[in-house]
């Protein structure tokens, strides 16, 4: 159970990681933002850099895991809490394991890519050596409108409104 004080600590980090979503949309990039935590302090932000980097794996969480390896010199992210606008997919929650991360908290649910309780649930599968928590819809209306509003905005561009 999630006490009020680490609620509140969920939602600002979750609000420092919609503010990475923010600027991914206005880089043209879906926006996605993540952010890690250890303890109370930011290890690692990103947002989605696919369009800009030309690189499939430019995911939000891939960036701030790599931020947050190099900021405590280590790939143990063992420590730490992983704050992301949307349900990692596959190869981010793989990411997730791989780099032994505890915890988990995201916003909006991805019905079509989620691997993290949607389609799959690969940070959770006991055949894996590592598993992590997860707490999802910390701000999910939020996470999701940003999204929604994004993907809208580009079918209204390609049909010429």
């Amino acid at each position: 159970m999630v006490s009020a004080m680490d609620k509140k600590l969920d939602e600002k980090f979750m609000r420092t990681a919609l503010a990475e979503a923010r600027l991914a949309a206005g880089e043209g990039e879906v926006p996605v933002g993540c952010v890690i935590a250890e303890g109370d302090r930011i290890i690692g932000r990103a947002h989605n850099q696919r369009e800009t980097l030309n690189d499939p794996t430019a995911h939000a969480e891939i960036i701030a895991i790599t931020q947050a390896a190099e900021a405590l010199s280590s790939w143990r992210l063992e420590d730490t809490t992983i704050y992301v606008t949307l349900e990692p997919c596959a190869m981010c929650a793989g990411a997730i394991v791989l780099a032994r991360i505890p915890r988990l908290v995201f916003g909006a649910a991805d019905p079509k890519a989620g691997a993290c309780g949607s389609l799959f649930d690969i940070v959770r599968d006991g055949r894996l050596n590592h598993r992590c928590t997860v707490d999802d819809g910390v701000l999910a209306d939020e996470c999701g409108a940003l999204l929604t509003e994004f993907f809208q905005e580009r079918r209204e561009e390609r049909n010429g409104n």
